[in-house]
């Protein structure tokens, strides 16, 4: 009887290395678009933990952390310049003391190990840092120093993040530069627009996503890049994050290329 499940598991894995690798040639040959910047919802860590019968919810997270090397490998391959990581909401930050403390020291090592030499993304923390405690903020940010300019893709890794908080973010941050340069609050009302906000956002300067993929069957968006998503795809997989594999991301590019973007028009 193992004998039989090990066969039947290893004929698994070579048909969907065969349709994986032929899935990757078409895209390749079709020239099928590929989005400049994708966002990524890393979903359903703690429901593959209970799932799997792990021994409780940090080894789904632990799992789910050591997926992203491999996601950013396929981005790096299939010409992506830039990924929104969604690790951990201000949401999240709410859970039991039990859950979250081993929670942020994953997400600390998981970025350091990004920022390792050997790697060839830039990293960028983005989030209201200002809620984690001191010393998550201070790793994160070091690690996050000592990557700039390499050639790889791009990562915004968003931690203590929340679309609301963003959006609250960048009108204080604008309103206080404004309040700064001696402006009254009706002469910033005169002027307020889009572009105003857009410049003290978190992702200020960046192209918004093309892509958005949410992870675990979940069909919504949570508060991921509210204001940045207005115009993307979305692509919802049933797998949680840490069963994603590089045939459900080859899965997602081919969405993307069959989708017609209309920008709201």
């Amino acid at each position: 009887m193992r004998f039989r499940t090990e066969a039947r598991v290893g004929l698994r894995d070579v048909a969907y290395g065969l349709y994986e690798r032929r899935l990757a040639s078409a895209l390749q040959r079709a020239g099928a678009p590929v989005p400049k910047h994708v966002g990524v919802i890393l979903d359903g860590n703690r429901r593959w933990a209970r799932a799997t019968g792990q021994r409780n919810v940090t080894d789904g997270h632990q799992r789910g952390a050591d997926k992203i090397a491999d996601l950013l490998a396929w981005c790096d391959e299939a010409g992506v310049e830039l990924v929104t990581l969604w690790l951990l909401s201000t949401d999240n930050l709410s859970r039991p003391a039990a859950e979250l403390e081993p929670l942020l020291r994953i997400i600390e090592a998981v970025v350091t190990d990004l920022a390792q030499p050997q790697n060839r993304w830039t990293l960028n923390v983005v989030g209201a840092l200002d809620l984690l405690p001191d010393s998550s903020g201070r790793i994160l940010k070091e690690a996050a120093a000592g990557t700039a300019g390499r050639p790889g893709v791009e990562v915004n890794v968003a931690i203590g993040y929340g679309g609301r908080r963003e959006i609250a973010d960048a009108v204080r941050s604008m309103l206080q530069a404004h309040a700064a340069a001696g402006a009254t609050l009706e002469e910033v009302a005169e002027f307020l627009d889009v572009e105003h906000i857009a410049e003290h956002l978190y992702t200020r300067g960046q192209p918004d996503p093309d892509l958005v993929i949410r992870t675990s069957g979940e069909q919504r968006l949570g508060g991921f890049l509210l204001w940045q998503s207005a115009h993307s795809e979305f692509y919802f997989c049933e797998a949680y994050w840490p069963d994603f594999r590089r045939v459900d991301f080859l899965r997602a590019l081919r969405a993307y290329a069959a989708r017609q973007r209309r920008f709201g028009t």
